[in-house]
């Protein structure tokens, strides 16, 4: 008697890895089979099948654009690139599959001003090449209002206009004229409009009548309780009848 067992159980980890285990263990057997075939006319036949099956176990790729073009990639990536049939789209390769995306370069540029941020730099910047000199007042005079308001949000509090003058001649090197920039008013709280304080009052007030008037009713009713009684009760209080 042979002493040797044989292992007829067939575990998961033992098999192979699943490239896209969306579509399960099932088709990627079934396109391994399809690789093996020996004419392209199986192949083609076999492979239509399977995109078939595929789309039919993932109904939510019929809502992206080209899903069809979707199916046929991922039969060649479960195929690892080795399926020969005839697709009705570019074939795709691995490089072009498995990319590593450029790395991107982190800004460093300082800020000399943080609360301004970068972009009044690249305006004051602009300004400087403006040549029409109303154009670029107009420009100057906007840069300004923009800082103060940014100012303000950055530090919640007043801030003076020869603050922000200083700031902006700072930020541009002394070569922009500001003797004629205006600076509006910017409101550093939220005042509530007068509207809605009169309807305040006047919902208040309605509500004072209405509690008057429910006052006014109830000694009305006591009123005509008091008529309906009799006329010794009403004199005595509600005592004996007097002889």
């Amino acid at each position: 008697m042979n002493n040797t067992v044989e292992n007829k159980f067939d575990y998961n980890t033992s098999r192979d890895k699943l490239i896209l285990a969306e579509y399960g263990r099932n088709v990627q057997n079934m396109v391994e089979y399809i690789c093996e075939l020996p004419t392209k006319e199986e192949r083609n036949k076999y492979a239509q099948v399977v995109i078939d099956m595929m789309g039919f176990l993932n109904p939510h790729l019929r809502d992206v654009p080209d899903f069809k073009h979707k199916l046929w990639d991922h039969l060649h990536i479960i195929s690892g690139f080795r399926i020969d049939v005839d697709s009705p789209y570019p074939t795709p390769t691995k490089e072009g599959i498995n990319f590593r995306p450029e790395v991107l370069s982190y800004p460093q540029n300082r800020i000399k001003f943080k609360h301004y941020g970068k972009t009044i730099e690249l305006m004051i910047k602009r300004a400087k090449e403006i040549t029409e000199p109303e154009k670029k007042q107009h420009m100057v005079n906007s840069i300004a209002n923009f800082m103060k308001m940014a100012y303000v949000l950055w530090n919640k509090d007043h801030v003076a206009d020869e603050q922000i003058i200083s700031d902006l001649n700072d930020l541009s090197g002394g070569e922009l004229d500001l003797s004629q920039v205006v600076l509006n008013r910017v409101d550093v709280k939220q005042n509530t409009p007068s509207s809605s304080n009169n309807n305040g009052r006047s919902q208040k007030n309605n509500n004072q009548n209405n509690r008057g008037g429910g006052g006014q009713r109830h000694n009305n009713n006591q009123n005509n309780n008091n008529k309906n009684r009799p006329r010794n009760f009403q004199n005595n209080g509600g005592g004996k009848r007097s002889n």
